[in-house]
């Protein structure tokens, strides 16, 4: 491998990414923009929920339950209803997310200390919403009944203290995920248009009869993608400790190291997904195609292991999994470097093996 060949071919590679104003844009402003937008859309928060309430009882017990749910801070307005019927039309036009019956022995149960049960009716349509507002609901029904003992006196509930996020500020797991996704959609972007622009610009042709090796042209393309998107990430984690104020407990050094293998591992995808298409909006039609799954199976918005078995078996090839569990804890918990090795080395593996690959694919191209 000839140094000078490789440097003017990385340069080459640089430049044709760099030069054009709209490919700088595109590759700067969408993912900060996406970062300051998903930071604040992709929540499980649920805030501003309607509900209703059909009071059968009327006693001390319904009164305070019916004064904790409305004064809650997930509750925008609560209705007061006189039938079951009125409840359902309510639910049936989605006016309200859920509703509340209290039957008429709530009040005695909970005074002699009995079960007090509270029927809770969701709206099945928005199966999401309607789970988080049952775990709400649940709690503020758990409290009311630590704290009414059958003299009404007070009696100390349980104490719930959360580890890592004390107040579970669901900021602080979304801005460091969403950082390791778009530096994967932007890495998988650049290299996945390397080829693609090479064949649809016409230019191909003369890496063919360049005095330059395959391997020099595969490393030249891999060297804008490693460079743009370190830097991109670099940036990220800043912008989610200076711009959102989450504590960075880890190491940073551990994490950039992490961050350059994440960064060769989906190198090495793009470059087969470029070596693969033709033309530049199949590539990015590819990139889309192969990263939408990669985040769906990385455990970002459902734990792995509630997946299939076979779908937890394809998670554990996914770069994005190890990152993600590198950068959370980094964030949120002061990860060890053990930690961080236990999470690095499967991302080295997989680096080793895609870029294997790619190399495979494009030499065929090439030759």
């Amino acid at each position: 491998m000839n140094l000078t060949r490789l440097l003017a071919q990385i340069r080459k590679e640089l430049l044709s990414v760099l030069r054009d104003p709209r490919t700088r844009i595109a590759l700067i402003a969408p993912p900060l923009v996406q970062l300051l937008v998903f930071a604040f859309a992709v929540t499980l928060e649920l805030r501003h929920a309607d509900l209703a309430v059909f009071d059968r009882d009327g006693g001390q017990g319904a009164y305070e339950l019916v004064a904790r749910i409305g004064s809650a801070s997930f509750c925008d307005r609560l209705r007061t209803v006189h039938s079951e019927a009125e409840l359902a039309g309510l639910l049936e036009r989605r006016e309200i997310l859920g509703g509340l019956v209290i039957p008429e022995t709530f009040s005695r149960d909970l005074a002699a200390g009995r079960p007090a049960r509270v029927q809770v009716l969701l709206d099945g349509r928005r199966g999401n919403s309607a789970q988080i507002l049952f775990g709400y609901l649940s709690q503020v029904a758990t409290d009311l009944g630590a704290q009414l003992t059958q003299a009404g006196a007070p009696a100390d509930p349980v104490a719930v203290r959360h580890w890592f996020n004390p107040n579970l500020i669901y900021r602080w797991f979304v801005v460091p995920s969403l950082g390791g996704i778009l530096v994967m959609f932007s890495t998988l972007v650049i290299t996945g248009l390397s080829i693609a622009r090479e064949r649809e610009l016409g230019t191909f042709d003369q890496l063919l009869v360049s005095p330059c090796t395959p391997l020099e042209i595969i490393a030249a393309k891999m060297a804008p993608a490693l460079l743009i998107c370190t830097v991109l990430g670099t940036v990220m984690a800043g912008a989610a400790v200076f711009g959102f104020g989450i504590h960075f407990t880890g190491s940073f050094p551990l994490l950039l190291c992490s961050l350059l293998v994440f960064v060769l591992s989906m190198v090495g995808a793009g470059l087969m997904i470029s070596s693969v298409c033709r033309t530049q909006q199949q590539a990015i039609l590819g990139v889309f195609s192969f990263g939408v799954p990669v985040v769906v199976m990385s455990g970002f918005a459902t734990p792995v292991e509630n997946m299939p078995g076979i779908l937890q078996t394809f998670s554990n090839a996914i770069p994005l999994k190890y990152y993600l569990i590198i950068l959370q804890g980094s964030f949120l918990k002061a990860l060890p470097a053990r930690e961080v090795f236990a999470n690095v080395w499967p991302m080295a593996v997989i680096a080793a093996a895609t870029l294997t690959f790619a190399t495979w694919f494009v030499k065929g191209r090439l030759e």
